[in-house]
């Protein structure tokens, strides 16, 4: 299929040309078009596609180690969205409906999110640091380091790793049934909008680590220690 029908019938795709790195101006090329031009695996790029189209991961699914390196760099990408684009969005919007009403459940509203997004960073923070390097190394070496395995393993990382999305249900809970506000409907939907946006992709973030970068970590380790 062509990439432009695609993003046509589901424009969440293009976060997820965002998070490849990749020109939004896509022609009239088809996915392996696509993919060939900026060297990724078809299967892969299929693979997280179908996340973000809302199908489930296979079971078993066949990635090859620079495979798993083009993921890390996609979460990592993932990571300057949230950094840099949709916290100050979300921040903004929020400063905004702070500075035209006066409802004092704006100001938990804005500690609530501010401390959720704390939460967030530290998480963030955690894979840049600790968690993609460990991985990166596991992908490029040969033979079982057992030092190494005994200070991180992919199975650490599965047991550290939570959802981080979730908390997102509570604060659009604030907004649908606790803080009063009149009018500024505009200004409320781009909130909305935002939230959800980010949500969706914190999801599928989530979603690719836990079926595809753990479950390839754990394999390439047991292989190692064979």
């Amino acid at each position: 299929m062509k990439m432009a029908d695609l993003i046509d019938a589901n424009p969440n795709l293009l976060l997820m040309l965002q998070h490849f790195n990749i020109d939004f101006r896509v022609s009239d090329q088809t996915v392996m078009q696509l993919c060939t031009g900026y060297s990724i695996s078809e299967n892969l790029f299929v693979g997280i596609a179908n996340l973000y189209n809302g199908l489930g991961p296979k079971a078993h699914p066949l990635f090859t180690r620079d495979d798993l390196v083009r993921v890390i760099e996609f979460l990592k990408q993932s990571h300057d969205y949230y950094r840099s684009d949709k916290y100050p969005q979300i921040s903004s919007y929020i400063r905004q409906l702070q500075e035209n009403h006066s409802a004092k459940e704006l100001k938990l509203l804005e500690k609530f999110f501010n401390d959720y997004f704390a939460e967030v960073l530290e998480h963030l923070d955690y894979e840049d640091n600790i968690a993609f390097p460990y991985f990166i190394h596991l992908l490029k070496e040969k033979k079982s380091d057992s030092f190494r395995r005994e200070l991180y393993s992919s199975i650490e990382y599965g047991e550290h790793h939570t959802d981080i999305e979730l908390k997102l249900k509570d604060l659009k809970q604030l907004l649908l049934k606790y803080v009063k506000i009149e009018n500024d409907l505009d200004l409320r939907r781009r909130l909305f909008f935002a939230l959800y946006e980010l949500e969706f992709d914190l999801y599928i973030h989530s979603l690719i680590e836990e079926t595809i970068l753990i479950p390839a970590g754990v394999s390439i380790e047991q292989e190692q220690d064979a």
